[in-house]
């Protein structure tokens, strides 16, 4: 059973077509599982749309479920359809965005880390002048947020758990061993599965998140793990599939998991 969670469409304005496109493209690669998962309104906001380009407006949040809730419909005996979403992880604003949760029939909430200390992960000139001590604090918070974010309480999957290497990729060489472990060791209790994604492929750092060398420790520390392209064009579901599989064996795991009713699906790796 072949599936991918973590896919985007027109409505967050950085990806490309619609989700309908995305579905038929699942199909086409032979997937049983299909995740929509469009980046989640800045619900802390008192703007509709503070940040076009990032994410979705608030006004189309109930669009975005009302769609992929048609297209469950649409498709089912062709492929199974999941409705999720993707999450900015706040901690200051956890509250807000867990009472907008709540109610909705998600079949998974992806929480990711866009911004640590109040500035983008991506934002490559974070690092400009940095001192080896300053990299190391900012390596550490980014780990805390993570850490958090799994004790939350408000996700099934935590979304790319070393991505602040995208665009610099020199952050995988910060020594800070004891954040990563502590952070999944947080993670295993909290029994929230963190994903490999694949577009760390479209960025500078080339390869997936997390690395080997974390996804070596998650298998130590009981992790689940599950899978997502982050697909932001419809060419893109399904990316290594097959050869993230294949690694997920050699490092000695046996399953993954995706999710339905907030409830993991096992399949056998």
């Amino acid at each position: 059973m072949k599936f991918d969670l973590h896919t985007h469409h027109f409505r967050c304005g950085h990806a490309d077509d619609t989700i309908e496109d995305y579905i038929q493209a699942a199909i086409k690669e032979g997937l049983g599982v299909i995740g929509i998962s469009d980046h989640s309104p800045y619900f802390a906001s008192e703007h509709d749309h503070p940040n076009p380009g990032i994410a979705m407006a608030r006004s189309e949040f109930a669009h975005y479920i009302e769609e992929v809730q048609r297209l469950k419909a649409k498709y089912e005996g062709k492929i199974d359809v999941l409705l999720g979403v993707e999450s900015d992880f706040f901690p200051e604003h956890a509250d807000v965005y867990r009472a907008v949760y709540e109610p909705i029939p998600f079949d998974y909430v992806i929480g990711s880390v866009h911004q640590s200390g109040g500035v983008s992960i991506f934002n490559r000139n974070r690092w400009k002048g940095l001192s080896a001590e300053k990299q190391l604090d900012q390596k550490r918070l980014y780990y805390k947020l993570i850490g958090q974010s799994a004790q939350s309480g408000m996700f099934q999957i935590l979304g790319h758990i070393d991505a602040m290497k995208g665009y610099y990729p020199a952050f995988a060489d910060i020594p800070a061993e004891d954040a990563v472990d502590e952070a999944l060791k947080l993670i295993a209790d909290s029994r929230v599965a963190i994903e490999i994604n694949t577009s760390g492929g479209t960025k500078d750092v080339g390869g997936w998140y997390p690395s080997d060398a974390i996804l070596e420790r998650a298998r130590h520390f009981g992790v689940a793990v599950t899978f997502g392209s982050d697909a932001h064009k419809p060419s893109r579901v399904g990316e290594d599939w097959d050869r993230v599989a294949k690694r997920l064996k050699e490092i000695g795991f046996t399953q993954w998991q995706y999710y339905k009713n907030r409830q993991p699906v096992v399949v056998p790796l």
